[in-house]
């Protein structure tokens, strides 16, 4: 029996190494079907890992090259926004120059106009001061001695109308009132003798020498000294009347024939004395 057992034993033993080597067998058969295939996978990912460093180098290549490339472009932009900054300084400078030279030019024409303005209203006062001026003068004139009157009075018109138009300027216009006046200056300083016939109160025409001294006397005698006459002065509301006083006393007659005879160098030269009732303004003067 305990042989039998012990064959049993060595049977079972025997089985379980059987089964042992059996197992081991497909075990040892299992690893390398796995090794092999570890290998390939091995290969396989050797291959993708050199397939990632190839694409990593070329990343990694672009990398840079990006890089570069962004530093150069960085670089660029860097110049290229001081260069902008540089024109864009230079630009408000020339900006603010040019605004200046506006702004200077601007007061210039300002000024100027107001230059203008000043010239012009000094220009339209002294117009209108020549205009007044000249409109009394001819007033004055209309009221004065009938001696060339209306040749006088036609420049003084001509003048008014001048100040009235555009055509002459504030210059001319002055300067032809300073040559009337100086001729109406002159026309009551001066001592003027002519021969003219003249028409007497009672309408007869009678040749005569007519002596004006100034506009203060204006006397006449008839060729022959026998009739005498002194203009005088009437004056009404709105007009001037001249006429001949011939009613004159004989110191009267004989002080008009001596100044009319030193005039025409008759006599010789000396200082006459004429009454004051025979002047332009009649004998209420005299008094």
């Amino acid at each position: 029996m305990p042989g039998v057992r012990k064959i049993q034993m060595i049977l079972s033993a025997n089985k379980i190494l059987i089964l042992l080597c059996t197992f081991c067998a497909f075990t040892f058969a299992d690893s390398a079907g796995d090794i092999q295939n570890a290998e390939l996978q091995k290969v396989k990912l050797q291959a993708e890992i050199k397939k990632l460093d190839r694409s990593i180098k070329e990343t990694d290549s672009l990398l840079t090259d990006d890089v570069h490339r962004y530093a150069v472009l960085e670089n660029r932009y860097k110049d290229d926004l001081s260069r902008r900054r540089s024109e864009l300084d230079s630009l408000n400078e020339k900006i603010k120059r040019i605004a200046s030279e506006i702004q200077s030019e601007r007061n210039k024409q300002s000024a100027f106009e107001t230059r203008v303005a000043n010239e012009k209203g000094h220009r339209q006062a002294l117009r209108k001061v020549i205009g007044e001026a000249a409109s009394a003068l001819e007033t004055k004139v209309a009221r004065s001695l009938p001696w060339e009157r209306e040749a006088r009075l036609d420049r003084i018109r001509g003048l008014v109308r001048d100040v009235k138009g555009a055509d002459a300027t504030e210059e001319e216009l002055f300067s032809r009132l300073l040559s009337i006046v100086s001729e109406e200056v002159r026309f009551g300083d001066e001592i003027r003798l002519v021969e003219s016939p003249i028409v007497r109160n009672n309408g007869e025409t009678v040749n005569a020498r007519v002596l004006r001294l100034g506009n203060q006397w204006m006397v006449y005698s008839d060729e022959n000294n026998r009739m005498f006459g002194a203009l005088v002065r009437k004056d009404f509301a709105d007009s001037v009347h001249y006429e001949w006083n011939e009613n004159l006393t004989l110191e009267e007659r004989a002080a008009i024939r001596l100044a009319l005879d030193v005039k025409e160098a008759k006599k010789p030269p000396q200082v006459v004395s004429l009454p004051l009732s025979i002047g332009v303004f009649g004998k209420e003067n005299a008094k």
